[in-house]
């Protein structure tokens, strides 16, 4: 039988999907649900929509919110770890939502609030491809590219619980501009929104792709990972070509980190990584290589793609609370 104080629930919000799994003290799903994200939703609607979620998945797991130890939220954004407080999520259209204190009111057990990719460092840290590493940096590709930082064994966050923002590291200064004001960011070079500003310059130029069409297809207004690598399979040389220079930018990215950190392994999470593994993490490896400072030992640092997939935040989230609430018990 499960002990109670065994039982964690890991959510992971996001802009497009919200995530719950109910795991127990050896990290093994009981039960889990997903429902969609209106980013469009009031605040309020949205926290009734989690508290809902993550009743259904205890629910499924054959559980009561009386059994859960906790509720533990990767969020988008910038947050407030300690007061659980979501200061800025634009995907979410959020500005200081007391997500902690509201969500804990409605399902009367305590609830644990960070930021989603700093979750998902963690759970790739402790359960996937950094297993068994002290000083470990996360990358995730997608929409925009975050980062997270294990320092000793502990997710590191910094004086003002920022630190982490890879995304934002400047890799050309007078780059194109970012989603964040500034140009040149490593996110308005290689994100998947950058890959898909570029490929349209491409074809607004006169270079033939399916990539629209491709769009168009499956009804997407988006460049999606799943149409990058379709586009891959179909040898689309646009896509061929961006891809290749947002894997050049990501390699800078990963030398620059790893000459300022000097972690054991850097692993780059996301869609692609998912589904592309190596065909995308191996020319960021090459890259990186060739572009950090002490080759001596160079092969030392691993660059792996992640291995938990779209359940790394929940996962990382319910391994975060395990920490956390060992440390205050």
């Amino acid at each position: 039988m499960t002990n109670p104080r065994d039982v964690i629930v890991g959510v992971d919000l996001g802009g497009t999907s919200m995530r719950a799994l109910v795991v127990d003290a050896d990290y093994q799903v009981l039960g889990e649900d997903k429902q969609p994200t209106n980013p469009k939703e009031k605040p309020v609607k949205l926290i009734a929509d989690l508290a809902n979620v993550v009743e259904q998945a205890v629910e499924r797991a054959g559980l009561k919110m009386k059994e859960v130890r906790a509720v533990s939220i990767g969020a988008p954004g910038a947050v407030d770890s300690e007061r659980g407080i979501v200061f800025e999520a634009p995907n979410i259209r959020w500005r200081d939502v007391r997500l902690g204190a509201k969500l804990r009111k409605t399902l009367q057990v305590p609830v644990l609030v960070e930021n989603d990719v700093n979750v998902g460092v963690v759970g790739e840290h402790v359960l996937g491809a950094g297993r068994g590493t002290k000083e470990l940096v996360g990358i995730f590709v997608g929409t925009g590219i975050g980062g997270g930082i294990i320092s000793r064994g502990r997710l590191y966050e910094g004086c003002r619980g920022s630190a982490g923002e890879i995304g934002h590291v400047v890799i050309q200064a007078d780059g194109p501009r970012c989603g964040c004001g500034k140009r040149g960011c490593a996110e308005a070079l290689a994100s998947r929104t950058a890959m898909e500003r570029d490929v349209r310059a491409e074809i607004k130029a006169g270079h033939k792709s399916q990539v629209l069409e491709i769009m168009k297809t499956r009804n997407r207004e988006r460049m999606t990972s799943s149409i990058v690598v379709r586009a891959l399979r179909k040898r689309d040389r646009v896509m061929r070509k961006v891809m290749a220079r947002a894997e050049h930018y990501l390699g800078i990215l990963v030398a620059n980190i790893v000459n300022i950190l000097d972690p054991e392994c850097v692993v780059i999470g996301g869609g692609l990584a998912e589904r592309l593994q190596e065909d995308f993490v191996g020319p960021i490896r090459k890259t990186a290589y060739h572009y950090f400072l002490q080759q001596r030992g160079f092969e030392r640092v691993s660059i792996l793609p992640g291995q938990l997939g779209d359940q790394a935040g929940a996962l990382g989230a319910a391994v975060l609370a395990r920490q956390r609430l060992r440390h205050t018990s």
